[in-house]
């Protein structure tokens, strides 16, 4: 066997074990751990197939920013498992359904698309070919209209993403930075004169011993 053809199965295998582990693992940590692994494994494949930036891209922005900051949020959410389990056996044959039917849809489209297609047709690049450089042309010539689209999309999630977060909930406090930059000196501070009160005198003694608690000897 062709050791290319080998190593693709290795880690298309591993790639599908770790998918799947991603949302059967109980452990929501473990979950994100079999995703990083999942990256991993794509972006080895994306090496078989000569595909380096997209390769690298995968390793640096999935995993090193985007999944390093899932694992943070979800080690600092206290994230109640059995909660969300619940229902879970209840919902898994038309989950199971639908998703033999989305594979199947992929497998004949992929089949019908590259089913056909030997390594060999692919044409010899030249020594000073790059793939980043013929990627981008691709990307904002004939896809252009497909990545703007794609990158509106993306802002609206963002903007939506904050949105959520900035929504008004009861017995949380919050800083006004607006009246906080409008605020004046008098409105920090308020003088209050008060009348003065006449002091007091010192109670008298109600004792006669002395004050060391010594009586003197007769």
């Amino acid at each position: 066997m062709d050791p290319t053809v080998f190593f693709f199965y290795l880690f298309a295998a591993v790639t599908v074990f770790s998918a799947l582990r991603v949302v059967t693992a109980r452990n929501p940590v473990h979950s994100a751990l079999f995703l990083v692994l999942t990256f991993f494994s794509a972006a080895a494949i994306w090496l078989l197939l000569k595909a380096e930036f997209l390769a690298i891209t995968l390793v640096l922005v999935y995993i090193g920013a985007v999944m390093v900051l899932f694992l943070f949020v979800v080690m600092m959410l206290d994230i109640n498992v059995d909660r969300m389990r619940q229902g879970f056996w209840k919902n898994l044959p038309v989950a199971a359904f639908v998703g033999v039917i989305v594979v199947l849809e992929l497998i004949a489209v992929l089949w019908h698309q590259f089913g056909t297609i030997q390594a060999s047709y692919a044409p010899r690049l030249p020594a000073d070919y790059s793939n980043t450089k013929a990627l981008g042309a691709l990307i904002y010539t004939e896809y252009v209209y497909a990545f703007e689209i794609a990158a509106v999309i993306l802002l609206v999630a963002i903007v939506a993403a904050i949105a959520l977060t900035l929504r008004r909930r009861e017995g949380v406090k919050a800083q006004n930075v607006s009246e906080q930059v409008r605020v004046r000196s008098t409105d920090r501070v308020r003088l209050v004169k008060m009348p003065g009160r006449p002091a007091t005198p010192p109670a008298a003694a109600t004792s006669s011993a002395p004050a060391n608690g010594i009586e003197p000897q007769k």
